[in-house]
């Protein structure tokens, strides 16, 4: 088993008081072999820790002496240190199926990890779950979980997964409900194939049997140029406001039921109909705001200071985890640009994909914020219906940049970048124009747009 290697050591800490040093593995804690950083991270908050080092082939033993809870001052290299556990499925509409060749190797990965699904958030079809694994998450309260449901109906379930465990891993999914373990579903809607009467049956599925089921997300199915799967098609117009009627629907049904809507459409569908957003209280709290349901009503209210953005970004592990990486919706996207005075005197232009566009607008136009510009990048790489501005490549803003004046201030949205890169791999320094990254929030915009020399 891969052991964790320390790639950080904050001076002064615990850890530096005891000589660690970075590049060192880990070999044991206490006597026990961490498997992640889950593990590594319960025997860290001891207030006497017992390291076994291996440094350049040679054997260091380390004590730790520190107040309970105090952190070692470690970041190690990753979140898993076993092997994450890999998807099984072939499911038609999975997105890593249309990827293009030669982009990163990690963009190849499916995990099915229950772990990931703890620490970053990610969705687990459960197929891969055992009881082993069922008692630790209970046992260590590895709260909350993300789970794909796509259907509760077993024979569609295995169809859609393309594996024969699909029909029965909701199961799984029973008794992290029954044992008090928050879980937020997801449905990714295929048209022809789970959407109509087949969603319908879902959502009642779900209140028959996992009422307490935290959040259900809906959301449509990405189809890109490279998808090989005839049967997988984007949304019509009326496909999606059928989806929007439905959810509409069952919203009503588990507030009067249950006192909760439960369940949200993602704001593509509400995009794709042509319907207006539901109003901010709708969105009770914004549970699946990193899922893309309620994005663009939170960044209007951020944009505008209706709110601080408090509260829009995932619970999860990584928001007090000690020592973990910086992975996943934990990662910096990139640092932010040094602008000069005289910069910020340019005109202003924000770089955004069709649909952040669309949203963009008329929120920037409500806010006082008419002037702004913005730069419609066309997703060519990917093809397809794909036009969320996370998935923009440095390609594709290039070009756009190619065509545009360089006497503007261009801002890019940090959601596009993964540790400073494009999908694509190009970086910020291969654009054809200077741009300066912002966070992608309504609340760094309006900081960027707001900040004016003196009078």
């Amino acid at each position: 088993m891969p052991l964790p290697q320390v790639v950080a050591v904050a001076d002064p800490s615990p850890a530096s008081r005891a000589g660690i040093l970075p590049g060192d593995e880990i070999r044991s804690m206490n006597g026990q072999v961490p498997r992640d950083v889950i593990e590594y991270q319960m025997i860290a908050d001891e207030p006497l820790v017992e390291l076994e080092i291996g440094r350049g082939g040679l054997e260091v033993l380390a004590t730790v002496e520190k107040l309970a809870g105090e952190p070692l001052g470690l970041e190690v290299a990753s979140a898993v240190f076993d092997r994450v556990r890999t998807c099984d499925n072939h499911c038609e509409f999975c997105f890593i199926y249309q990827l293009p060749k030669g982009m990163r190797k990690s963009l190849y990965l499916k995990d099915d990890d229950y772990r990931l699904s703890f620490l970053y958030g990610n969705f687990t079809t459960l197929t891969r779950f055992t009881e082993a694994d069922l008692e630790r998450v209970v046992d260590e309260r590895l709260s909350p979980l993300y789970v794909s449901i796509h259907t509760t109906d077993p024979e569609l379930r295995a169809r859609m997964l393309r594996n024969r465990r699909g029909a029965t891993s909701l199961r799984w999914l029973r008794l992290l409900l029954d044992a008090g373990i928050e879980v937020h579903g997801q449905v990714v809607v295929c048209p022809g194939v789970n959407d109509g009467n087949a969603l319908e049956d879902t959502l009642c599925g779900i209140l028959d049997e996992y009422p307490e089921l935290a959040t259900a997300a809906i959301v449509p199915l990405g189809v890109s140029r490279f998808s090989g799967e005839e049967a997988m098609r984007p949304h019509t117009r009326a496909e999606a406001e059928a989806v929007v009627g439905t959810v509409a629907t069952w919203q009503g049904n588990f507030l009067s039921l249950l006192g909760r809507r439960l369940v949200y459409a993602s704001d593509e569908y509400y995009l794709l109909s042509g319907r207006d957003f539901p109003a901010p209280e709708e969105y009770e709290g914004y549970p699946q705001h990193e899922n893309g349901v309620g994005m663009a009503r939170l960044f209007e209210q951020e944009l505008s200071g209706a709110s601080s953005g408090a509260g829009s970004k995932r619970s999860g592990f990584f928001q007090w985890v000690e020592g973990a990486p910086a992975e996943g919706y934990r990662a910096a996207r990139a640092a932010p640009a040094q602008v000069t005075m005289r910069r910020r005197n340019l005109p202003v232009t924000l770089i955004t994909g069709e649909y952040g566009a669309a949203v963009l607008r008329p929120a920037l136009d409500a806010a006082g914020y008419g002037d702004v510009e913005l730069l419609t990048v066309s997703n060519t790489f990917f093809g397809g219906n794909i036009s969320v501005t996370g998935l923009m490549t440095g390609g594709d803003v290039s070009r756009a940049l190619g065509k545009a004046s360089p006497g503007r201030r261009y801002l890019l949205p940090d959601v596009c970048l993964s540790k400073g890169l494009f999908l694509d791999g190009t970086s910020v320094a291969d654009l054809a124009l200077p741009v300066e990254v912002i966070g992608s929030d309504g609340v760094s915009l309006r900081r960027a747009l707001r900040t004016r020399p003196a009078a």
